[in-house]
């Protein structure tokens, strides 16, 4: 079940933001550090939970468009609360590519540090971060919670980072 959107949510990290640096494990590889990814852009999809429509909607398409993140040499992960175990095997049955990173324990901390977590609900906010090569957030966004936000704000802020963009 989905969890209803909390209106009162702290806005997400606002534009020109240093992104709060994270080391989590991972459904592609053993640990994924966001501060390894400098140099090149990195967009980060929170999600409440595996297994759920709207996020298996939700990564599926950016899994479709991940050439297109790859045009602009980003990198995509997605973070939920859920377990590697859970990971694995939803990304291995939605044919997801991406690293889906585990936010389990402590249970929500990087998505705190990005104000993108539902405590009511204990899980993730539906909350977009692209962020640029040197480490800052170039673009936020948090959905409500049954809303697939799509990827037009993404591919805008990574063509923003672009040369003339």
């Amino acid at each position: 079940m989905e969890p209803s959107n909390n209106q009162e949510a702290a806005p997400p990290l606002a534009m020109g933001t240093v992104a709060p640096d994270f080391e989590l494990s991972s459904s592609q590889q053993p640990r994924v550090k966001l501060s390894e990814l400098r140099g090149r852009p990195a967009i980060l999809a929170f999600y409440p939970a595996d297994w759920s429509p709207v996020c298996g909607d939700q990564m599926v398409l950016y899994q479709q468009i991940l050439p297109e993140f790859e045009k602009h040499h980003a990198t995509m992960l997605g973070i939920s609360v859920d377990g590697v175990w859970c990971h694995k095997a939803w990304s291995q049955n939605r044919n997801i590519s991406f690293p889906l990173l585990s936010d389990f324990e402590p249970k929500g901390d990087v998505s705190r540090s990005y104000n993108a977590y539902h405590s009511p609900e204990g899980v993730s906010e539906r909350a977009l971060f692209v962020i640029d090569p040197n480490g800052r957030v170039c673009w936020s966004y948090i959905s409500p919670i049954t809303v697939n936000p799509g990827a037009d704000g993404i591919l805008r802020a990574l063509e923003s980072m672009e040369p003339g963009g």
